[in-house]
């Protein structure tokens, strides 16, 4: 049988507009039974276990571990498991979110008695408002849908997509109540591109010691180029005799200078160096300095304390100096190559 495109198209189309629907639906009924299980979920002393049979318990897998990090320790409980030992992670202290579309799961209705005698709150989320699940269920979430988007209104589809987004509620409003911030999320994620992002400081991947190219004022220029080569970052920083910055000189430096012809061979570092560099401090975030250099197109920062104290300054990078007319004195604690951020998986 030949395939038609346009009937695709049409099918993919009216399953985004059935679904979009009930989700508009659903949001128009929650109300207190919402409110009143996100406080029940906050006041316990226990975990949020969530249970559920088929379509229903795939998406109750992915509703705990959405809670789990974002603030609120959650597990999955299979119900037919549960029956034959694994009622034994529920305490009384917990909070079961049972999650059915029918309310009528077998397997479910089977250890709902045995939950509420454990003393533990149980939360419904199904569609059947006179269903088992909901009479059993201190709270009813009520994800009725009209229909499902399977055009045999068969397949879990539509409701599937009502609970994915109510639990999705779920757990952002408790992010929010609880104060949950990214440095929360970043901790429960160390090992993504997002966790590497905020937890990463700028003093965890930068070059120290002898990896920083630097020199005196009064070097030579030749001895400048040398150190430069030899650290292979494209720059030098200028210190004084206590790490002080007075400047920076850079491969960009040196071709602008050759462009205007000026007499390098008797220069000194002072002679050459630009005064203000851009710099960013050891405790700012690795993310932070990416974007400094992708802002001011550049490919290096240098890395700097105040004389005065770690602050605002210093984290803005945009003055240096070692006077009251050029900005605070910084002290030079490393230098950060876009390269360092790459390696680091930053960018």
């Amino acid at each position: 049988m030949p395939i038609d495109n346009s009937s695709l198209l049409r099918r993919a189309q009216d399953t985004f507009e059935i679904e979009a629907q009930a989700l508009k639906a659903v949001g128009a009924r929650v109300g207190p039974a919402f409110v009143a299980s996100v406080q029940a979920i906050l006041a316990t002393e226990g975990r949020v276990v969530v249970t559920g049979m088929g379509k229903s318990g795939h998406v109750g897998r992915k509703i705990a571990a959405t809670l789990a990090s974002t603030g609120t320790p959650a597990l999955f409980v299979h119900p037919a498991e549960a029956s034959h030992g694994d009622l034994g992670m529920i305490t009384a202290r917990d909070v079961v979110l049972a999650i059915s579309n029918s309310g009528e799961s077998a397997e479910l209705d089977m250890i709902l008695p045995v939950v509420k005698r454990l003393g533990a709150t149980l939360i419904g989320m199904t569609g059947g408002a006179q269903s088992s699940l909901a009479r059993f269920s201190d709270w009813v979430l009520d994800t009725r849908v009209d229909k499902e988007a399977c055009p045999l209104n068969l397949a879990p589809t539509s409701s599937t997509t009502v609970q994915m987004a109510m639990g999705d509620a779920l757990a952002v409003a408790l992010l929010e109540a609880r104060g949950f911030g990214a440095d929360d999320f970043a901790r429960s994620h160390p090992g993504g591109s997002l966790g590497r992002k905020l937890l990463t400081l700028v003093s965890d991947v930068m070059r120290q010691g002898d990896a920083v190219p630097k020199v005196l004022p009064e070097t030579p220029f030749f001895e400048l180029m040398r150190e430069m080569s030899k650290k292979g970052l494209g720059m030098a920083v200028v210190v004084n005799d206590q790490d002080q910055v007075q400047g920076v000189f850079t491969d960009g430096d040196l071709r602008r200078l050759l462009e205007q012809g000026v007499e390098l061979r008797s220069a000194t570092a002072a002679q050459v160096m630009r005064t203000q560099p851009r710099f960013i401090a050891p405790q700012a975030l690795a993310a932070d300095a990416a974007d400094k250099m992708e802002q001011h197109r550049i490919t290096s920062l240098l890395v700097c304390e105040s004389k005065a104290g770690q602050g605002s300054q210093v984290e803005q990078g945009e003055v240096a100096g070692d006077s009251a007319t050029q900005g605070p004195v910084l002290k030079l604690v490393g230098t950060l190559h876009i390269g360092d951020l790459m390696r680091a998986k930053v960018i």
